[in-house]
């Protein structure tokens, strides 16, 4: 807090009343007086250049706006952590810092529409593709060469993952998997940057291959052209629409018609389709989930974050505000 900020006088009353030692109750949240200490030269390195300051606050913009908004905090907060990294040396972790707890959410008060792309699409190519792959996609995602997301949930099927209905079948004569979505319910719903921001995605699937199913399977898949960043023929997409919070984060629906992407591009790390059809089967179904399990764990640290922020302006409330006159006589 600047040192110029006037505290309300009630608010201080209630400060001055407290009974345990602040600072160790700090550092005991951060994980100590060094992790205090630099959670505290971060926030002041990023607040500084300003990102989180809207000039019309957001409750005020359309929903067209919240989007143009989010899209250029977004942008602004990616080139900073970028000159961090260069400075600092420090790879991933400025990604960490900046991004996660309490300061991403300042900053990034709506939601961004990019969030997914390091949160699950990187991830997800990390931890399930070939060396080959991740040499090939790796470096286009970090680079921002291209954006993606990561559709799982569909209209008809949420915690439900084996229930998935979007089919990709194997097409031994030509080496390639046809994406579908048979049924109005099998079209992803939800997924963060997919409505406008994101090129491609992280699509989880029934494989088939020479007439059996093999469960569901992640896979690359190319929604929009590169320079013109239209729709490819046989994606359907777009916007689910407002919602009551994360607007910034561009929610949105994904169907598809027979849609053909290469053999290489189902991520085989733990299992393959060999170019006959062949399938070899992964040491374990359940590594499938990895993402999944790996955002849980984020999300709810993420709410752990929410909830101290409203309990903290819900406590501060509660000190300062006054049932009957604020003076009386």
């Amino acid at each position: 807090m600047s040192s110029t900020s006037k505290v309300n006088p009630d608010l201080q009353r209630e400060r001055d009343k407290c009974s345990f030692n602040i600072t160790e109750l700090t550092n005991l949240l951060d994980g100590g007086p060094a992790m205090t200490e630099e959670r505290r030269r971060r926030e002041e390195t990023v607040l500084k250049e300003g990102i989180h300051i809207e000039e019309v606050p957001s409750e005020y913009l359309s929903h067209k706006e919240k989007y143009e908004l989010a899209v250029k905090k977004a942008c602004l907060l990616f080139k900073l952590i970028r000159r961090l990294q260069e400075e600092e040396n420090t790879g991933m972790e400025s990604f960490r810092a900046v991004l996660g707890g309490s300061l991403g959410a300042a900053i990034l008060q709506d939601g961004s529409p990019l969030t997914l792309h390091y949160v699950m699409f990187i991830p997800t190519l990390m931890g399930q593709a070939t060396v080959e792959q991740q040499a090939y996609w790796i470096g286009r995602a970090f680079n921002l060469d291209i954006i993606g997301t990561y559709a799982q949930t569909e209209l008809g099927h949420g915690t439900f993952i084996r229930g998935l209905e979007t089919t990709a079948t194997y097409d031994a004569a030509t080496k390639e998997f046809v994406l579908h979505s048979p049924t109005l319910t099998a079209y992803k719903w939800w997924p963060g940057g997919l409505a406008h921001s994101a090129n491609y995605c992280i699509v989880m699937a029934q494989l088939y291959t020479n007439g059996q199913c093999h469960g569901i399977h992640p896979f690359v898949v190319q929604l929009r052209d590169e320079e013109t960043h239209m729709p490819l023929p046989g994606i359907k997409v777009g916007e689910i629409g407002a919602k009551l919070g994360m607007n910034g984060t561009n929610n949105g629906f994904l169907g598809f018609e027979h849609v053909r992407i290469p053999r290489e591009h189902l991520l085989m790390k733990n299992s393959q389709v060999l170019e006959d059809g062949t399938y070899v089967k992964s040491p374990s179904s359940k590594l499938t989930y990895g993402t999944m399990m790996f955002v849980r764990v984020v999300i709810v640290k993420d709410m752990c974050n929410y909830i101290a922020k409203a309990v903290t302006i819900a406590t501060r409330y509660s000190a300062v505000r006054r049932q009957s006159q604020p003076k009386p006589e």
